[in-house]
């Protein structure tokens, strides 16, 4: 099968080859085997290529932990898929298991969802990760609910898109940061209501002056540093901030501690990087409810671009640049 895969960590160009190599067997009989038609691309993707995997014994590795394609095998003891079914699923990529960067993968059918029957491959790709990150950020780590404000870093990006829908679907109220008029008109039609433009505007003072001096409910970090700090004014009295990324070592918790705030973090890849078969099965539980959501018109993932496999190289290069709005989708040969 073709597939491209990552060989050292490096440079985009440098270090991910594409290949041909044997596609994979069915080795237990809880297994899929899936013919990939299209693989999001994140940017965890672009951190592990140049920092390097998590199993530093497992390169040659292929990246890619969201894929969507056909059921082609099934084990022995699966049972609700069957050859010829679309699914999508977030597994492998980390450096263990292999990602989807390729024509064909193998995975447990617990982890493989059926796909909403109006996404194609290539929006079904763009959703997994970002969809069950926001999630877990939103409402398992910060119960948020209808009539509840939040903010949401970085409106426009792969997580952010998603989480404003995800919040829009129970009644919250959604504020959030952006860098340009494009991506202020985005947010909007997403159903953003208030829209701070973080290069101009002082995202605080923003917030106090939406939020009558409260603060907001809750705040999801989906930038890390700087950002990280500024959202714990932003956040009310007993609220909370949930946060993607390690805020640093340079913070001061003063602010944090005097208004009572709940500290969240979420790393949606926790159950594959640990093996936790029970939270995977509630990560395959989010999926099916964000189904629902897509097939309500309540969510859909915004696909900026799609490229084919051999040219992965461009999308990473397209996310360290910052110029990704939604997603970028490979599409498979």
């Amino acid at each position: 099968m073709k597939a491209v895969q990552m060989t050292a960590p490096g440079s985009a160009d440098e270090v991910l080859q594409p290949v041909d190599i044997p596609a994979p067997e069915i080795t237990r009989p809880g297994q899929i085997r899936v013919q990939l038609r299209a693989a999001g691309v994140n940017p965890i993707d672009t951190k592990l290529r140049s920092r390097g995997i998590f199993y530093p014994d497992g390169l040659p590795a292929i990246l890619g932990c969201d894929g969507a394609g056909i059921v082609t095998d099934t084990g022995s003891e699966v049972t609700g898929l069957r050859p010829g079914d679309a699914v999508w699923f977030c597994h492998g990529g980390l450096g263990g298991a292999p990602g989807n960067y390729a024509e064909f993968t193998v995975l447990e059918q617990a982890v493989a969802c059926r796909m909403p029957a109006s996404l194609d491959f290539t929006a079904a790709a763009a959703l997994p990760l970002v969809a069950i990150t926001a999630w877990e950020a939103l409402f398992d780590r910060a119960g948020l609910g209808d009539g509840q404000t939040v903010l949401i870093h970085a409106g426009a990006g792969g997580v952010g898109h998603v989480a404003i829908q995800l919040a829009r679907s129970v009644g919250a109220r959604v504020a959030t940061t952006v860098s340009t008029a494009a991506k202020a008109e985005f947010v909007r039609e997403l159903g953003a209501e208030k829209i701070i433009d973080y290069r101009r505007q002082d995202i605080t003072a923003q917030i106090m002056d939406w939020t009558g001096g409260r603060g907001v409910d809750v705040v999801l970090d989906t930038v890390g540093g700087e950002t990280f700090r500024q959202s714990l004014s932003a956040a009310r009295v007993y609220g909370h901030v949930v946060t993607l990324l390690d805020p640093g070592t340079d913070v001061v918790w003063k602010t944090a501690r005097d208004r009572n705030l709940s500290i969240a973090f979420t790393l949606m890849l926790t159950p594959m990087l640990q093996d936790l078969p029970d939270a995977r099965h509630h990560q395959g539980e989010i999926l099916q409810r964000c189904a629902q959501l897509v097939e309500t018109g309540q969510l859909t993932p915004h696909v900026m671009s799609t490229l084919p496999l051999e040219e992965v190289a461009r999308a990473h290069r397209a996310i360290e640049e910052g110029h990704v709005q939604g997603k970028i989708v490979l599409q498979m040969p």
